[in-house]
């Protein structure tokens, strides 16, 4: 990490910052970013390098293109792609002996809510922010190259599962697999019953986490669209209680965030009804990601824990369904 940091810290007058800017690490997940500060200018902002081999190019520019029309259309407060010195917003950089593409991003302030009680107001705020989210998804007329991920049931837990296979989970059981396999059996009939017609599945930000949420003072900033695709407009709200989904407090977080989504558009008691089952899918999707994504601190954090309570979920989901 820290060679990345050095090599990329030498390119930083590629984004018109003086030679006394200083690069600090800030998190390393699907990406790797930093947060980079110019004594001089005072500009700050955040680069972001991507993953190897994950987003292709077109794929990128995509997601910096509807950020760019969500500011244009003043929809919420997230920070600015920002170009280099050449104009371009997807820049190559040579890093760790292989081309590297890099983002740049404003700064935004701001800190993760915390879960305290204060969570349920912000979920209110949340849910009126995505519902925001999908009324310009459904209306914005996207470029004629626009190319992003498509986050269905194959892509979660099926036959091309993007984020590694839920069945190689952690610490995962030949008995705890095969209840999952049943749980997953059953999210899949839910899910196909659903459906994905226009007004049901469309271009989302899919990783609307407490992490990519940043509170300063009665602004609630939303970042990283890194996994922005096309899934379910209400599995936005799965994404929204990742890793707490097991804990008790999600019903409160339900209410609240559908309460904040009701103030822009419309729920219907079949969009309301599949919510338990996007959280249940988003759950072992993450099951999955942790597994493949064993070199970040969440999942190192995390571990087989996640796992074990997963089980316990699908447990409950079961017994519900």
């Amino acid at each position: 990490m820290e060679t990345m940091r050095s090599e990329l810290a030498a390119a930083l007058p590629q984004w018109n910052l003086s030679e006394h800017a200083t690069l600090t690490f800030l998190s390393h997940s699907e990406n790797t970013t930093f947060l980079a500060e110019d004594p001089f200018s005072g500009q700050r902002l955040v680069l972001r390098v991507q993953r190897i081999g994950y987003h292709a190019p077109a794929e990128i520019v995509s997601e910096l293109s509807w950020i760019t029309a969500l500011i244009a259309d003043d929809v919420i407060a997230t920070p600015r792609p920002l170009a280099d010195r050449d104009g371009l917003l997807l820049c190559s950089v040579q890093l760790n002996g292989s081309m590297r593409q890099v983002v740049a991003f404003e700064y935004m302030s701001g800190y993760e809510p915390d879960q305290s009680g204060s969570l349920p107001s912000w979920f209110v705020k949340l849910g009126m922010l995505t519902a925001q989210l999908h009324r310009h998804s459904r209306s914005w007329t996207r470029p004629p190259a626009f190319q992003r991920k498509t986050w269905d049931f194959d892509a979660m837990l099926g036959t091309r599962p993007l984020w590694g296979d839920w069945r190689a989970a952690l610490g995962l059981g030949n008995a705890e697999r095969q209840l999952l396999q049943r749980v997953a059996d059953s999210l899949a009939d839910r899910i196909s019953t659903y459906g994905q017609q226009s007004e049901r599945f469309g271009l989302v930000h899919a990783d609307l986490r407490l992490a990519n949420l940043l509170v300063d003072g009665e602004r609630l900033g939303i970042i990283d669209f890194d996994d922005c695709g096309f899934s379910w407009f209400f599995y936005d709200f799965a994404a929204a209680v990742s890793f707490m989904e097991h804990e008790s407090v999600v019903a409160e977080l339900q209410e609240a965030w559908l309460q904040g989504y009701r103030t822009v558009a419309s729920v219907s008691k079949d969009d309301e009804a599949m919510l338990p089952v996007f959280v249940m899918l988003r759950r072992i999707l993450l099951t999955a990601w942790i597994s493949s994504h064993s070199d970040t601190e969440t999942a190192r954090r995390l571990g087989t824990d996640h796992t074990h309570d997963t089980v316990a979920m699908g447990e409950r989901f079961l017994r519900g369904f």
